[in-house]
């Protein structure tokens, strides 16, 4: 196996470093210049977005949170673990209540594949009462009866074209 050639970076190090490429630096902005989405309000820049529920706090650079007391600490922590505890114990009784669903669907004798053809049946059933699909199903039958009319029309034409030709 022969080495690896020497990688060589794309960019040129010594001719040194554009300073507006560095918007990503604490004391100016987390937007690129000229960016449509800063504001101006006094000296700071602020952007537009504000995270949206559920986002990860860690991306989001704002204020820094309120100096608690050790006893709001220590209620915060408690609060926690409770929460997480409910999470565990409900993780628990969902994965009981899954158990004895495949339980009872295997004494009744529903495997999988009925239930599949169940749905398949009933989504069919659905298809196949909707409004669209009798619209399409009669525009079909229509456009059928008027090929058939007009098949019949042009093999009757050819028929009496070779009977006159005789």
């Amino acid at each position: 196996m022969e080495p690896l050639e020497e990688y060589h970076s794309p960019f040129d190090f010594e001719q040194g470093v554009n300073a507006s490429y560095l918007y990503l630096s604490p004391d100016y902005s987390n937007t690129p210049p000229s960016s449509p989405a800063v504001k101006k309000k006094g000296s700071q820049q602020h952007p537009d977005s504000i995270p949206e529920v559920g986002e990860d706090a860690v991306t989001y650079v704002g204020p820094p949170p309120p100096v608690m007391t050790e006893e709001e600490q220590q209620a915060l922590q408690q609060e926690l673990v409770k929460v997480e505890d409910e999470i565990l114990t409900l993780s628990q009784v969902l994965a009981a209540k899954e158990k004895k669903l495949a339980d009872i669907k295997r004494k009744l004798g529903i495997t999988p594949l009925n239930e599949l053809k169940q749905n398949f049946n009933k989504t069919w059933q659905e298809v196949t009462t909707s409004i669209a699909y009798r619209r399409t199903s009669e525009t079909l039958s229509q456009a059928s009866l008027k090929a058939t009319t007009a098949f019949s029309n042009v093999g009757s034409a050819i028929t009496r074209k070779l009977e006159d030709v005789r």
